[in-house]
């Protein structure tokens, strides 16, 4: 058991002074005492709020960052970078896999973020082909968690074709491909593998209704949950007006209104993306309870459009944020560009506080810890007894915070520049960064600037 003393910490009551916690060896809190004295623990300075789950990664796009942005005769869209994203593909082995994921990790942490969920699709080797152990990819994914620190949640894909109605896939999707046994398999081996660690929860993922047939769709879902009832299901849907399109003359119903009648989508589910949706679609995913998967960043990136968020805040949506392709890898570059958005299409201000007075920072923040806890599958974003214990400290003297009270130092974090006031940060009760600076960060940037440069020497041709 440790003990540690806050002056100042933010509760799901509210913000509150002389707060002592004690901390199970297992990384969870025991106890959240307020008014409190400092005997005998750790004297933590600065404002101490929960750690941001990141609810959407791929890991290995973050290596590819910055090499898309280029322009085109031809023009170029989502469809054309996903071509892109198959190319550079072709150079990414599993040593490279587990260093990029790394620093991508220490990224995330540096910036506040305390555990991510991985929405695991690289599983095959150069040919397609599975790896003699099927899931080497997404163990060196665990791996690099384990050398980061960072909180986990394996989502392992399936993916069966390109296309509504079961087209075959192309050369290019060959290293995602899987059997629905071979899914089920891989979620089974990575459970066992992480079973003993309370940092890690293993789920599920369907890529998209592009790639899996509904009779696949209903059988792992009921697969899953005869495993393990709680397991997330995470499916990307609706990113663009051209998957809408096809969706419908397939089905005759646009994606997520075809997900919503035909899919027993629940809590558990993460729905990524969703960006194109009507109201009443809108209103039938927060019915659900699932959680929309925002990526903002990436979703401007890719010129993916904007999400519904006024309307599906209205409806008492549950949403979290993720970093997608890791253009960004700060939880309050995502939410600050998630408000942003609605502002310049509402020519309104503070709209996720909407008519209350309240902070924004702080009602973006309560999304992304809740939502981000639920898609994560695991009790996280809330220093209370029985969360684990993920914090993050900020920096109370650094320029963006200085003098800053309460809720003004939620806004100021989020809205008030580049330069991040993180300080230190705990997950599962153990200190990862320090400082600013990771405890492994040194031999992890050096392992990675080696792949990267190799990678990127390639990619070139």
């Amino acid at each position: 058991m440790s003990h540690l003393f806050f002056d100042l910490a933010l509760l799901p009551t509210g913000w509150a002074e002389h707060v002592r916690a004690e901390v199970t060896d297992s990384g969870a809190f025991a106890s959240v005492t307020v008014g409190a004295t400092p005997d005998g623990a750790t004297h933590v300075l600065g404002a101490v709020v929960p750690g941001v789950p990141n609810l959407h990664s791929h890991a290995f796009q973050r290596a590819m960052a910055g090499l898309a942005e280029r322009g085109s005769a031809d023009g170029d869209t989502f469809w054309s970078w996903r071509e892109l994203m198959y190319r550079f593909l072709g150079r990414i082995e599993p040593e490279h896999v587990g260093v990029i994921a790394a620093q991508l990790q220490v990224e995330l942490l540096r910036h506040g973020y305390t555990a991510v969920a991985e929405f695991h699709y690289l599983r095959n080797d150069l040919s397609g082909r599975p790896y003699a152990t099927p899931t080497e990819m997404a163990m060196r994914v665990h791996a690099a968690a384990v050398s980061s620190g960072i909180g986990l949640t394996l989502l392992p894909v399936l993916y069966r074709t390109s296309d509504f109605g079961g087209r075959p896939p192309t050369q290019g999707q060959l290293r995602f491909l899987t059997s629905l046994e071979g899914l089920l398999t891989d979620v089974s081996t990575l459970r066992s593998a992480t079973v003993s660690n309370p940092n890690r929860k293993v789920g599920m993922a369907l890529h998209s209704l592009r790639a899996v047939p509904p009779d696949d769709l209903q059988l792992a879902v009921t697969a899953l949950g005869a495993m393990d009832s709680s397991a997330p299901i995470h499916i990307h849907v609706a990113e663009q007006r051209r998957e809408v399109e096809a969706c419908v003359a397939w089905s005759g119903a646009r994606p997520v209104e075809w997900l919503l009648n035909n899919a027993p989508v629940d809590r558990h589910w993460c729905a990524i993306h969703a960006t194109h949706m009507t109201v009443e679609e809108t209103m039938g995913l927060a019915r659900t309870g699932a959680v929309a998967g925002l990526c903002p960043t990436t979703e401007a990136n890719l010129g993916d459009g904007l999400f519904p968020f006024a309307d599906y805040l209205a409806s008492g949506g549950a949403w979290g944020v993720g970093t997608d392709s890791h253009v960004s890898v700060s939880p309050v570059a995502d939410l600050r560009m998630l408000e942003y958005g609605q502002r310049l299409v509402t020519h309104e201000r503070n709209v996720a506080a909407g008519p209350n007075d309240r902070s924004t920072g702080r009602t973006l923040l309560e999304g992304a810890w809740a939502g981000g806890a639920q898609a994560c599958g695991r009790r996280l974003g809330a220093i209370e007894e029985g969360a684990r214990a993920d914090l993050v400290v900020l920096d109370t003297g650094h320029p963006a915070l200085v003098g800053r009270r309460g809720d003004e130092i939620l806004d100021a974090w989020v809205f008030s520049g580049e330069d991040t006031p993180v300080r230190d940060v705990m997950v599962g009760g153990d200190w990862v960064v320090r400082d600013g600076r990771h405890r492994n960060q040194a031999e992890i940037a050096e392992a990675y600037g080696k792949v990267a440069r190799a990678i990127s020497q390639t990619y070139r041709g």
